[in-house]
């Protein structure tokens, strides 16, 4: 496990990547052969990722098979616009492979894992948002939540190395600001606290660890390096590297590594 998982993060260019995720196609498509038309679909019979990701979180949102090819060329037009989308969406697999004790290969959270699915729709809807069409961004935002139970408003900013880990029930409202390297646990709420408009919701700095369940809300900084407990209920500012945990959250400690994010040690 340890060889394949060195291999994969060693690919830090598209092609590279591409060429992993391939290799791996190619041994699960002798082994299972009930999966050869998905990979084939998706990785072996495309020439590049941006050609295979972007098949494949078109026909995950799609509506109806009518809608695929219209998605697929929203999203294509996304990348043109903003080529950075796809090395942002390199580091999010690469800080799944990081992070995940389950995850093995690049193949598995490219096919499979929809909470990479999810924050890569989100990087090209975020895309669309800043290039004026909000009403396909938001179309974009209603498919993932429809389809990937995520919501996540297509202006909030995410930065890169972001793992959204079993992703169900996570929600971030548009003014939300997310640093590099963070870690998110399911049903973690990155959300408002009533109905006035404006910059309202949460600041994540880099390196912080959020555990399952915890909400976060309003117009609130969690400070770099901090890590937040499960089920936890933050309704002020978090210190950089403090640990904080309890409905309403309190301070229980200092963290014991700079970028608890990494290490995905959820103990406080």
């Amino acid at each position: 496990m340890a060889d394949a998982r060195s291999i994969a993060l060693a690919c830090a260019t598209e092609a590279s990547l591409w060429a992993d995720i391939q290799a791996r196609a190619q041994v699960v498509a002798q082994a299972e052969p009930a999966l050869v038309p998905m990979l084939k679909r998706y990785v072996l019979d495309r020439a590049t990722f941006a050609e295979g990701i972007v098949r494949r979180l078109s026909e995950r949102i799609a509506p109806t098979g009518n809608d695929v090819d219209s998605l697929a060329a929203a999203m294509q037009q996304a990348i043109a616009a903003d080529p950075e989308i796809l090395a942002q969406m390199r580091a999010d697999i690469r800080a799944t492979l990081e992070r995940d004790p389950a995850t093995e290969y690049t193949l598995v959270p490219f096919l499979w894992y929809k909470g990479f699915h999810a924050i890569s729709l989100h990087r090209l809807a975020h895309s669309l948002w800043k290039s004026g069409r909000r009403e396909l961004a938001t179309h974009f935002q209603s498919l993932m939540s429809e389809h990937l139970a995520v919501d996540i408003h297509p202006a909030a900013h995410f930065g890169i190395g972001i793992l959204l880990d079993h992703a169900t029930g996570f929600v971030a409202g548009e003014t939300t600001i997310v640093g590099d390297n963070v870690s998110f646990l399911h049903e973690v709420t990155l959300g408002g606290t009533g109905k006035a408009r404006g910059d309202r919701h949460p600041k994540i700095r880099s390196g912080v660890l959020i555990g399952a369940g915890a909400k976060i809300l309003g117009n609130i900084t969690v400070g770099e390096g901090a890590k937040i407990g499960a089920g936890s209920v933050v309704l002020k500012d978090v210190a950089p590297h403090t640990s904080v945990a309890g409905v309403p959250a309190v301070v229980v400690g200092r963290t014991s590594v700079d970028a608890p994010a990494l290490d995905m040690d959820h103990s406080l």
